[in-house]
């Protein structure tokens, strides 16, 4: 997936201060005491955090000026060992200056020790294979409990809309974040704050004769808290993201930002003479794949699964290339690219082929919380697909992922606007949510008992993004690591658990569940206590240690809704009788629906277990009825099947 450049650049910052008066240096001592009363718990406090903004018109252009400080204090040795500070840059936004430097306390004066170790190096951030995001490292000198490490950059944006949004907050409790935008009179802003429900960040504005000033500030801000199962930070992380909507220069009105219509002729720019002369090479390939194709559909499908099979995904940005989807000819020739070239070349051999009402699309990864009338700036997309439109329906491909099938969207992409690229006129789909249905995990399970030793066969069947993501974590592994994965991945019981001998099956299919069969023997699982033996039927217990805590903050993602059905059967043994049977379990409300259900047969016992989940992501306040459901799983999965000797 594309990472635009703008997000990745700091917003880190600091407090110039006067320096070597023993007045200051006194002031900073009773800081220091004071905040090691107030943080007992952190090795480290951001004293503040502040970013500027100077818009101004020169030369009948916009100028944009961002002024970044920062200034932390260390508040116990074992904060020494945080050396290091970064800033990013870019061809976007170019460096102007940087300072960085040390204080400590000298003989009751403040002492500056300049940064002399700051490396140059190529971000190469998630999963970017290159891009001309550069990251100033620092290394500060001298730290000791009591000491600051300050440091300050300044640097101009080349392209006005693609401006930074300004977080409140990080891993470190702040006492002051402040964002300041110093703007023309002749330029209007427009901005939105996100996650703020108690009002905690003050909000200012200051008219001037030729300049507006916009102010924020929030006071004794919280660290971020790092929790399993949390969606991105900006779901919950205080932050406002600005934009400029336009500026008059020489009486002349330009429009930038401020609505889907502007945010897309901004895009289109992009793309709209993209693939324009044909190219033999790759019309032949796009015809000839789809030569014995009748439909339309059979046709987009053998493209989609030729370019995930054919050109392989990897993200490369560099400046404007962050943007501009390359040639489909240039992608076919290197056989990579990263998604917006996954993209051209999809809609391109598309037309080739003739399959009309294939579209290019912009669309945020469910790492953005917004929609596009929230925020219609850059901020709200950071990936590139294709998109057919087969009717009434909508098949979103995006070949960056190898495994997922024809008709599923991306996992990350669900639930999320995609705008289409159609000329003149825009439009804005919503990426369904994917039933749980199509995201099974089906096991049956039959269970002979020798001597209170347990012999079984299995067989596992996994579709969807379960079959996508187990796939990908199997890779290429063979031999003995392959055995051991797919050990883990059938596990019943308890770590007595041998697999005797598995076979595979659809492993190169991606229309098809992929399919394991299972041989197995287990031991010391069953009870025994007299001439009684207890037997659990339910060896797979989703979600049954997935209680939230108490003080949880943010929401847990669960990624993808599931459907898990599991069929044990067991055979009684000649000189054993059914003593009892569990009755049948279920639970059904707003988040989940799970059945147990047993039966009792001639000689055998079956437990069918199916649970289905509702909801993709849980919010605060569904994490009382969440841990209620997990408590009453606990007790629907206890109950046992006994045996009693004839």
């Amino acid at each position: 997936m594309t990472q635009t450049i703008w997000w990745k650049l700091s917003s880190k910052v600091m407090v110039v201060l006067a320096v070597g008066l023993s007045p200051m240096a006194v002031q900073a001592q009773s800081n220091f005491e004071t905040y090691k009363k107030q943080y007992p718990d952190f090795n480290e406090l951001i004293v503040n955090n502040t970013t500027s903004y100077t818009i101004s018109i020169v030369d009948k252009k916009l100028k944009v000026i961002q002024d970044n400080q920062y200034e932390s204090m260390i508040l116990s040795d074992n904060g020494i060992q945080n050396n290091k500070e970064s800033f990013s840059y870019s061809d976007f936004v170019k460096l102007i200056s940087y300072d960085a430097y040390t204080i400590v306390s000298n003989s009751g004066k403040e002492k500056k020790i300049k940064v002399t170790q700051a490396l140059e190096k190529q971000s190469r951030g998630g999963s970017v294979f290159h891009d001309d995001v550069k990251v100033k490292q620092m290394s500060f000198p001298n730290l000791e409990a009591g000491a600051k490490k300050v440091f300050e950059y300044t640097t101009e944006f080349t392209d006005p809309n693609l401006l930074h949004k300004f977080i409140f907050g990080e891993v470190l409790p702040v006492k002051n974040a402040s964002l300041e935008i110093k703007v023309d009179k002749n330029v209007n802003i427009g901005f939105k704050l996100f996650n703020d429900p108690n009002n905690q960040i003050a909000f200012n504005k200051i008219e001037k004769k030729d300049y507006n000033l916009y102010q924020w500030t929030l006071k004794d801000g919280k660290p971020i808290k790092f929790e399993g199962n949390a969606p991105s930070m900006l779901y919950s992380v205080p932050h406002l993201i600005f934009y400029i909507e336009d500026y008059t220069a020489d009486k002349n009105k330009v429009t930038l930002l401020g609505d889907i219509q502007r945010m897309y002729t901004y895009y289109s720019g992009f793309v709209e003479n993209l693939n324009s002369k044909e190219d033999k090479a790759l019309k032949e390939i796009a015809q000839t794949i789809t030569a014995n194709k009748t439909s339309e559909e059979e046709k987009i499908k053998a493209i989609f699964y030729w370019v995930k099979d054919n050109i392989k995904y990897i993200a490369f940005e560099n400046g404007y290339e962050g943007f501009i989807p390359r040639e489909a000819a240039l992608v076919n020739e290197r056989k990579f690219g990263d998604c917006k070239d996954m993209a051209s070349i999809i809609t391109a051999m598309a037309k080739y082929a003739g399959v009309s009402n294939t579209y290019l699309a912009w669309i945020g990864t469910r790492n953005i919380p917004y929609s596009f009338s929230e925020v219609a700036t850059p901020s709200t997309t950071d990936h590139m697909i294709a998109v057919y439109k087969k009717g009434s329906e909508y098949i979103f491909l995006d070949a960056t992922d190898q495994e997922t099938a024809y008709g599923l969207p991306s996992a990350f992409i669900q639930d999320k606007e995609a705008l289409l690229y159609n000329g003149d006129q825009y439009q804005i789909v919503k990426v369904p949510i994917t039933p749980p249905a199509k995201n099974l995990i089906q096991d049956s399970v039959v269970l002979t008992l020798n001597d209170e030793k347990i012999t079984g066969s299995g067989w596992l069947q996994i579709s969807g993004y379960n079959r996508t993501n187990t796939l990908g974590q199997l890779g290429d592994a063979a031999n003995k690591t392959r055995f051991e994965m797919i050990k883990s991945l059938v596990l019943k019981g308890n770590n007595k658990f041998t697999l005797n001998d598995y076979c595979e099956a659809n492993t190169k299919d991606r229309d098809k569940p992929y399919e394991v069969g299972y041989d197995f023997d287990i031991e010391n699982y069953i009870v025994k206590v007299d001439k009684e033996l207890y037997l659990n039927l339910v060896f797979d217990k989703y979600y049954e240690k997935s209680n939230l805590e108490k003080d949880r903050e943010a929401n847990y993602d669960f990624d993808n809704l599931n459907q898990f059905i599991s069929t044990v059967t067991c055979v009684i043994p000649n000189d054993y009788e059914v003593k009892y049977v569990p009755k049948n379990f279920e639970l059904d409300n707003e988040l989940i629906k799970v059945q147990l259900i047993y039966h009792y047969h001639g000689n055998t016992v079956s437990m069918k277990a199916t649970l289905e989940t509702k909801k993709i992501m849980l919010e605060k306040k569904d994490f009382a009825l969440w841990n209620e459901t997990v408590k009453k799983l606990k007790s629907g999965y206890a109950e046992t099947i006994i045996l009693k000797e004839k």
